[in-house]
């Protein structure tokens, strides 16, 4: 049927050009204005949808929580018997404090320069405290094993704790710098997938609409998960880290069971 044949719908308003119906497009006069209306609506009660800090772009991490942790790391390491102590021992400390230096300089107050050289640095510099420690948690456990002593219960259970806080702080360093892309990509919000999953970002409305993850949150992660022996209240989604998560309980596992028992055993009397 032509045009001319078409009844006119109820309710529509004349055209400038003599024909009724709606305007071209589609959309109603008032429509623009009555979405506008329902928009302030829902943010003057609430409803309206506010993307999560961690989902978007924000103010990039201070460095200072990291640089206390990495500075009580080697101070750890510096504490324990040179025995323990991977050699030449003044090696391992002094690249950690060469390259933590370096990546001072390149970040002084936050995360906020993303080439791949600092990457690269940081990646380096958590590797060889996890190295450090590693070589520290082999000796003290062979050592437990085959019946060697290492002085009093009291010294054996501060060697072993030492290592265990030094295991606490590599697994939250490497947490921090991969979980999305590391603390600079996280900033940025590029990566809409999380490898941890914390309890804010599953249930949004139980936290501020600023709040994201900041290295405390993963220093929590890592301390529960080697006091637990398995996730707590953080989520692995991530294949890596799942891995690293089992990693770290089965090293703080071994490190316990063997410390606490040896030092039971030795107790006098």
């Amino acid at each position: 049927m032509s045009e001319e044949g078409q009844s006119p719908e109820p309710g529509a308003q004349p055209r400038p050009d003599g024909r009724s119906g709606a305007p071209a497009g589609g959309r109603k006069p008032g429509e623009p204005w009555r979405e506008l209306v329902k928009l302030v609506d829902e943010v003057a009660a609430g409803r309206a949808a506010v993307i999560p800090a961690w989902q978007r772009r924000t103010v990039a991490e201070s460095r200072w929580p990291v640089t206390l942790t990495v500075i009580a790391a080697v101070v750890l390491q510096g504490l324990l018997p040179q025995r323990l102590a991977l050699h030449p021992v003044q090696l391992i400390p002094a690249l950690e404090i060469a390259l933590f230096i370096g990546l001072l300089i390149a970040n002084p107050v936050r995360f906020e320069r993303r080439s791949s050289v600092v990457r690269a640095g940081s990646i380096v510099l958590i590797f060889l405290v996890t190295l450090a420690n590693a070589w520290s948690a082999v000796r003290l456990v062979v050592a437990i094993v085959n019946g060697h002593g290492y002085g009093t219960p009291t010294q054996l259970l501060a060697a072993g704790g030492t290592i265990w806080a030094t295991n606490v702080i590599a697994f939250s360093l490497w947490y921090w710098e991969f979980d999305r892309g590391g603390p600079v990509h996280r900033s940025m919000g590029r990566y809409p997938y999380p490898d941890l999953m914390f309890p804010q970002m599953a249930s949004p409305e139980l936290a501020p609409p600023d709040w994201e993850t900041r290295f405390v949150d993963y220093l929590y992660l890592s301390f529960t998960n080697a006091a637990a022996f398995s996730p707590t209240d953080v989520m692995p989604l991530a294949r890596w880290a799942k891995l690293t998560m089992l990693l770290q309980s089965a090293v703080s596992l071994a490190l316990g069971v063997l410390v606490i028992a040896r030092a039971i055993n030795v107790l006098p009397t």
